[in-house]
């Protein structure tokens, strides 16, 4: 065991050696926007984002490479060569999080990366109303989808809703938040409101909730078996008037 871990140091070590001496003899640095190693930037949806790409210390021309995240990015010819420019506009909320990456065409492990912090509010706003039959389970749901993400709470006649054990359930995510009413009954009529609380402020929406009287099911089974029974005795009557007519020839 001793000797089967001394070899494996004595191996790492010539592997080290060669991505230093690698290193070494490119000689090479990137900047993204000043920026020498991986960092963050934070912008706001609809703003744009400029990335500038600089090869550091280069004794000649260096085609440079942009990808955004795996995908790279097509460049313009006169874009290629020791300074490379992106621009992302207008920046949305899908692009939170995507990493976007400079690198040297001839050593990929030469380069830097900035992850986008894209900031946007709650799209939260207006009324719904709904309707639902006493005793069926309704579900009310509200985008609460932002960066950096909301404090959510659900009021009832704008009065903290207390939440009723094994009736009522609220269920939140990153993008979604949701509460759950169970077997509706009359006393959950009322408006519902949705609060998102962030930096941004706070937004709101009200769900007018009815609930209506169960509705009494159509006795289908009773109105077949009482066509099946009219259906029999007009047959028997039809069967008996025709041995009367039979008697009489």
């Amino acid at each position: 065991m001793v000797q089967s871990s001394s070899l494996a140091v004595l191996c790492a070590v010539p592997v080290l050696a060669v991505c230093f001496l690698a290193r070494i003899a490119t000689g090479l640095e990137l900047s993204v926007n000043d920026h020498t190693a991986d960092f963050s930037l934070t912008t706001y949806t609809d703003q744009s984002v400029s990335l500038s790409c600089l090869v550091q210390s280069s004794s000649q021309d260096e085609e440079l490479l942009w990808y955004r995240e795996d995908g790279q990015v097509n460049l313009e010819d006169e874009n290629k060569v020791n300074v490379s420019n992106i621009c992302i506009y207008p920046v949305t909320e899908s692009d939170n999080g995507v990493t976007f990456t400079c690198m040297l065409a001839r050593d990929e492990s030469v380069q830097v990366s900035v992850t986008l912090d894209v900031q946007f509010p709650p799209q939260l706003s207006g009324e719904e109303s709904l309707q639902i039959e006493e005793d069926k389970d309704v579900t009310l749901s509200c985008n609460s989808k932002s960066n950096p993400q909301s404090q959510a709470i659900w009021y009832k006649d704008n009065t903290t809703l207390t939440l009723q054990q094994d009736r009522y359930k609220v269920y939140q995510t990153s993008e979604v938040f949701q509460l759950s009413i169970t077997k509706a009954q009359k006393s959950d009529n009322g408006t519902y409101t949705c609060v998102l609380q962030s930096s941004w402020g706070e937004y709101r929406k009200d769900f007018h909730l009815t609930v209506e009287d169960k509705k009494t099911p159509f006795p289908t089974e009773a109105v077949i078996a009482a066509a099946v029974v009219v259906t029999i005795t007009i047959l028997f009557g039809i069967v008996a008037r025709r041995d009367k007519i039979f008697k009489v020839w």
